[in-house]
């Protein structure tokens, strides 16, 4: 079974474009390419990848696209298309004959309204995504997690997986109200989670394996094995740690687990959720 890092960006970085990388993440602020990944992950043990989109153009998903070109460890693009465009089936139509274009993600997260995803037309994007055989990533902060809840209910056929197990405010040891909303998503069957971003939401300095374990014990309770899946988050890692310090947390933890889940865990599951 392929071991599959199940979330990382490339990008060739643009100060204005990227700004969301500001002076406090120097580390990133320069350009991460296939090459360079490669490496790390045959460092790593890791077979593959699925390449997360990190700018909200289409125009990042021909750059996505154009890197897996000589680069068969990319095994899936995570894209972006405007889900609240007139014209949004012809574009789902287009991209359903890119082999590696597997799903598609918005900034859910950045944006003022934060129930976007329960707005008429978002959802009208959202209910083509299937018919094209297309996943959806949810990119949000825990505030957000109630809506995603009613989206996921209101989509039952819709293949949906939470980036980042939603970002709960680690450093700030608040669990309570994301843990109880998390159970509420875990509920829907359709949607999976990504074990990924946590680093970044901990005390970047100051974080332990220990530090991740509450979380990850109600990740686990509520998804349970077999719809969850280890992403590296790389190159944004790299502000708290790098990529062995990364995976060792979710390794390390899940050393509970049987050989075959811990397989599931770290490639089988994105390799079903994104039909690698």
């Amino acid at each position: 079974m392929l071991k599959i890092d199940a979330h990382q960006h490339f990008w060739v970085f643009d100060p204005v474009r990227d700004s969301w990388i500001n002076d406090e993440m120097k580390v990133i602020q320069r350009d991460f390419l296939p090459p360079e990944l490669d490496f790390v992950l045959r460092e790593s043990g890791m077979d593959g990848c699925v390449a997360v989109q990190a700018d909200q153009s289409e125009e990042q998903n021909a750059f996505l696209l154009g890197l897996t070109e000589g680069h068969d460890f990319i095994k899936g693009i995570v894209g972006w298309v405007d889900l609240q465009a007139d014209n949004i089936e012809e574009r789902l139509e287009h991209y359903s004959h890119t082999k590696l274009m597997k799903g598609f993600r918005h900034v859910l997260q950045g944006e003022a309204n934060r129930a976007l995803m329960l707005e008429p037309a978002f959802k009208r994007g959202i209910s083509l995504l299937h018919k094209y055989g297309f996943t959806y990533d949810i990119l949000i902060f825990p505030d957000q997690l109630k809506f995603a809840t009613k989206l996921a209910k209101e989509f039952p056929d819709q293949k949906f997986v939470l980036d980042h197990i939603a970002k709960p405010y680690i450093k700030d040891g608040k669990i309570d109200s994301w843990s109880a909303e998390i159970e509420q998503l875990a509920a829907c069957p359709n949607v999976y989670c990504k074990v990924s971003g946590m680093v970044t939401e901990a005390d970047w300095h100051n974080w332990t394996n220990d530090t991740f374990k509450r979380y990850l014990d109600v990740v686990f309770k509520a998804f349970g094995t077999k719809r969850t899946m280890f992403g590296s988050d790389w190159p944004v890692c790299l502000v708290a740690g790098d990529y062995t310090r990364v995976k060792a947390i979710v390794s390390e933890y899940c050393s509970q687990f049987t050989a075959d889940e811990q397989d599931m865990i770290f490639g089988g599951n994105a390799t079903t959720f994104y039909n690698l």
